[in-house]
């Protein structure tokens, strides 16, 4: 059972984030139905203005459908280099104030204020925090202040737009009761369906199930889901650290100049840590190659990025910082590429460029992997041992090695 400890957690969102940074840009899109994302017939839509949420539009829709339903909607490509730059931005004047903090996405934080009420006060410090934020980014940001993650994030929701509140300790249940059973985080339409078919369509009604008939009708979810209903939530707020990564590296067997070889094994490990990176739906910020010689002279080379997890964008960028590393004239002893820089977050962030299709089949890659091991799908061009003869197979996506 998990007990309620008596303490201070804000929790800090970037309202329609993509959205709000193209009107703070143009103050002719504010007010109006707006949608950031793929501008081609088979684009999808990143994110939408209120105004474009009251048409039934939603993101990860096709764009073509969300303008059948708001025709007059004004559609922007958006920008994922400039978001980032600004997620960065908040992240630094988060960094500098607050005494502990986790970056759960690219613009979302929770902070752990415990212990603040002593000297300044939770509430009031907290406040004057989201006014710097806003000063200095010229963004709109809510935030929930509660006794911990589950009941700040829910405040957060409450008070959007552009808003803030403050939930007591002890005060928990009755703010969530009159809710409805979606108001919940991680109930989604599939689990409120089920909740609905058993008469439960409040939180207050779920808080009174027992749990062994919640762990029943849902499995270990329907411990969690009377632990939430009951206001119940000890996550602690994890500390943000830059230097966290995903990472491989390979040590070929003879070193080598072949560029067919290493542009190989750069594909192989690009794709094995970005699907590393959408299993823990995280993307990265910060790419590095690095290269060691035949002389044992080891060099790096990092780029900061849009926040991403596609293989197509993240291969474009190790495959940039190779060539600006690598020196023709000397053997290679080694390869390996990171990411760092990480942030929770979904494939969301590539919506700008990406196609129905392009979604669609990195789900379907992501379910092979998943179901099959990551090496069972590679890109068209295969890993060879240096000195074996080089097989280029053509573009695409192909099985590798077969699955029997």
């Amino acid at each position: 059972m998990i007990s309620l400890q008596h303490r201070s957690i804000a929790h800090f969102d970037l309202d329609c984030f993509f959205v709000s940074v193209e009107c703070r840009d143009d103050n002719s899109l504010k007010g109006k139905p707006l949608l950031v994302g793929g501008i081609s017939d088979r684009g999808v839509v990143a994110a939408c203005s209120y105004e474009a949420r009251r048409y039934g539009i939603h993101s990860a829709m096709p764009m073509k459908t969300a303008l059948k339903l708001c025709p007059h909607a004004i559609v922007r490509k958006g920008d994922p280099e400039k978001y980032s730059k600004l997620s960065r931005e908040v992240t630094e004047i988060i960094a500098n104030h607050a005494p502990l903090y986790e970056k759960s996405s690219i613009d979302e934080f929770y902070l752990d204020l415990t212990g603040m009420d002593k000297f300044f006060g939770s509430m009031k410090w907290t406040a004057e925090l989201r006014q710097e934020i806003m000063r200095e980014t010229q963004l709109p940001i809510s935030f929930g202040l509660a006794s911990n993650k589950m009941i700040s994030k829910v405040a957060t929701n409450e008070a959007k737009p552009n808003g803030q509140m403050e939930i007591f300790f002890g005060e928990e249940k009755s703010f969530l009761a009159p809710m409805p059973v979606e108001k919940l985080p991680m109930v989604g339409k599939e689990t409120a369906a089920q909740l609905r078919r058993r008469g439960v369509e409040t939180i207050r009604t779920l808080s009174e199930v027992p749990i062994t008939l919640l762990e029943a009708w849902l499995g270990k979810n329907g411990i969690s889901l009377w632990n939430k209903a009951n206001g119940l939530d000890d996550s602690p707020v994890i500390p943000y650290h830059e230097q966290k990564s995903i990472s491989t590296e390979n040590t070929f067997h003879t070193d080598t100049i072949d560029m067919k070889f290493m542009h190989a094994e750069l594909v192989r490990m690009t794709e094995k840590i970005a699907f590393e990176l959408r299993q823990q739906n995280k993307l990265t910020g910060c790419v590095t190659v690095k290269i060691r010689y035949s002389d044992f002279e080891t060099v790096t080379k990092q780029m900061t990025i849009p926040y991403s997890s596609s293989d197509h964008i993240l291969l474009e960028k190790v495959k940039e910082l190779f060539h600006k590393l690598y020196d023709r004239r000397l053997l290679v002893r080694l390869i390996g590429v990171r990411f760092s820089h990480l942030v929770h977050g979904n494939h969301q962030i590539s919506l700008f460029d990406d196609t129905q299709e392009m979604i669609s089949l990195y789900q379907a890659i992501d379910n092979i992997k998943n179901r099959f091991g990551w090496q069972y799908l590679m890109k068209g061009t295969n890993t060879i041992p240096p000195g074996k003869k080089h097989e280029v197979k053509a573009p695409g996506i192909v099985p590798y090695p077969k699955v029997r």
